[in-house]
């Protein structure tokens, strides 16, 4: 039932290989990243949702009130619906790592689940995220990996609110490696690169 909670993008791993729940953003789809993830590690599985509410026609995974403003009762709703989505594909692949990867609403859903449930997903990559408010203490999140990305000119995501989230983070002891452009809410190279290297990092 969980497994096909959303309309879904999905790849076996090969043996050895972890499996890649990828989150799009805004306007995005399962498929927003399904290339990139099968560059970055060819044999990897892919878990790709499609985000089940629509604003204006843009698929989301929670809605919000505002620019900047969430609907905290759903997005809780929604990250719980997540949490039993991810589990059970993670149960269909036993032994297999789990790996997260989101951009900007899909890191923010990715975010949400890893606060209430860190032992979900092994490595995650939060792509220029928007953690409007402060999470709930967790020592789960102790020696997580986590990789953030983001833009030093985001309008969207304004860094003050990415460094408080490497912030609470690092207080929760994960791993925590910020990587910065000069740039806004756009992905650029440096990004990919990173992203890269830490998916691959042994």
């Amino acid at each position: 039932m969980y497994r096909d909670a959303y309309s879904h993008f999905a790849r076996a791993p090969a043996a050895g290989s972890p499996l890649v729940f990828a989150f799009h953003g805004t306007g995005g789809d399962e498929h927003q990243f399904t290339g990139l993830i099968g560059q970055i590690l060819p044999d990897a599985g892919i878990v790709s949702p499609r985000g089940d509410v629509s604003e204006y026609g843009a698929n989301r995974f929670f809605r919000r009130k505002a620019e900047g403003v969430y609907d905290m009762t759903d997005l809780a709703a929604r990250s719980r619906k997540m949490a039993e989505f991810i589990g059970s594909h993670r149960d269909a692949n036993p032994g297999a790592p789990a790996y997260g990867l989101g951009y900007s609403n899909g890191a923010n859903i990715l975010a949400s689940v890893l606060f209430e449930a860190p032992g979900l997903i092994d490595r995650a990559v939060l792509m220029h995220p928007l953690i409007p408010w402060t999470p709930e203490p967790n020592p789960a999140l102790g020696g997580r990996k986590i990789l953030i990305t983001a833009g030093r000119r985001d309008p969207i995501c304004p860094l003050p609110l990415t460094e408080a989230l490497v912030a609470y983070l690092e207080s929760q002891g994960a791993d925590v490696h910020l990587v910065l452009h000069d740039g806004g809410h756009e992905v650029r190279q440096e990004e990919i690169d990173a992203v890269a290297a830490f998916m691959t990092a042994r």
